[in-house]
């Protein structure tokens, strides 16, 4: 007998309770919190032949910056391909199979396809989102959440984390008052939406008003703070807060104490981890022995060649620490994605290659060097993908060495600080 999820779309494969471990992943997932891949285990284990929780998992392997991830997920559409799906489950496995080849505008095309026709699949439109954050199209992360908007209603499950998503895209697009609003609506619906904290965090950070930052994460820290990727990643942002009004000693410390011990989870924590520090690279701080111990994590990633995004930050570390062996395997790495194809082949030929070149010479102390080889690429910085506020350490960077290489600074400090 066909059975529905909560938004009326058809599943295969599913029984009730399937279904309701299924909704429960898919909560916590939008929401940048829990543990939603044991929700979707639970889910296959009772229905092995749940077609979506098939793709829910593929999309989950699929959502670090950790090349494993696409090994898991061919794995998984290899399990499935002779379960029985619909039409609108077919083309989530089309996408999954366009990802793992790093095929990123190709799974949008098709997710576009699936959301045309069924605008209330939120794991599409998330999965879409992700595309389009990764990729840096910043028009697209909120137009495609727009077209999907007028389908939903309050009462659907889900919608607080549409609502999110639109936040951001909205801020990513220069869109401020509008992305605080909707957040804030989001958060009204579902207080503990990490999601929506994150997109307002990012509002302040965009408007230069890191009191206010502060004072908004530390007043609803018991909804958004916990060990999650997300939640590590919002106290990056206060972090970042407190570098801006000069509290060297408090961004220390939250890199010590909510950062630093969950950098083993994942890549995203690692690159959070050092984004902070060499922004005290950037300011000629003294942080001890952390860079080595970053390295040390950076090193087995060294000749990933994945994502040109993690790259850029292996290369911080490597540079940072000295580590010339790790520097030069990682670009190595580097130049041959670049003549690959795939998105991230792109993006590695375009900034993610260069942009290591030079932070291998600013480490190196070639400051003239570091600064002509990073002067075209701030206006390309978005093609790393990430937030405005990540990739502007592009910008930062370029400035110091500007600074060091005894030129005049730059007219205009650009945002990210």
């Amino acid at each position: 007998m066909p059975r529905e999820d909560y938004r009326g779309l058809a599943l295969s494969g599913a029984s009730p309770r399937a279904i309701e471990l299924y909704e429960a992943a898919l909560e916590e997932h939008l929401s940048f919190r829990g543990a939603p891949g044991t929700l979707v285990a639970r889910a296959l284990e009772d229905s092995p032949g749940f077609a979506m929780g098939h793709a829910f998992a593929a999309y989950l392997a699929l959502g670090g910056r950790d090349p494993a991830g696409v090994s898991a997920a061919r794995e998984i559409l290899a399990r499935s391909a002779a379960l029985p799906m619909n039409a609108r489950e077919e083309a989530h496995m089309r996408a999954i199979e366009a990802l793992a080849a790093g095929e990123i505008e190709r799974a949008g095309a098709v997710h576009s396809e699936i959301l045309a026709e069924h605008p209330r699949d939120v794991l599409a439109l998330g999965a879409a989102h992700s595309g389009d954050y990764v990729r840096g199209d910043v028009r697209t992360l909120h137009r495609r959440v727009a077209r999907s908007l007028g389908a939903w209603t309050p009462d659907l499950p889900g919608y607080h984390s549409v609502l999110a998503m639109y936040a951001f895209g909205l801020e990513e697009a220069g869109h401020y008052a509008r992305a605080e609003d909707y957040a804030r609506r989001a958060l009204e619906i579902e207080p503990r939406d990490v999601r929506a904290h994150h997109a307002m965090v990012h509002v302040y950070e965009m408007l230069g008003r890191p009191e206010d930052g502060i004072r908004w994460a530390g007043e609803r820290a018991e909804y958004w703070t916990g060990d999650s990727p997300a939640a590590v990643h919002n106290w990056w942002h206060v972090a970042l807060f407190n570098l801006a009004l000069g509290r060297r000693a408090q961004a220390l410390a939250i890199y010590d104490w909510r950062i630093r011990p969950h950098m083993d989870r994942s890549l995203s924590m690692l690159i959070d981890g050092t984004a902070l520090l060499w922004r005290f690279e950037l300011l000629g701080a003294d942080t001890g022995r952390r860079w080595g111990e970053l390295a040390s994590r950076w090193e087995p990633h060294a000749a990933d060649g994945y994502c040109a995004f993690s790259d850029l930050h292996a290369m911080m570390a490597f540079a940072a620490d000295g580590r010339r062996e790790s520097a030069e395997a990682l670009l190595g790495a580097q130049q041959r994605r670049a003549g690959e194809g795939g998105t991230n082949g792109e993006m590695t030929r375009l900034v993610g290659l260069p942009a290591s070149v030079a932070l291998r010479a600013f480490g190196e102390r070639r400051y003239a060097e570091a600064a002509e080889r990073l002067g075209g690429l701030p206006q390309l910085a978005h093609r790393l993908g990430g937030s405005r506020a990540q990739h502007g350490i592009v910008a930062l960077t370029r400035e110091e060495a500007v600074r060091r290489a005894g030129r005049p600074a730059p007219e205009q400090r650009l945002t990210g600080t």
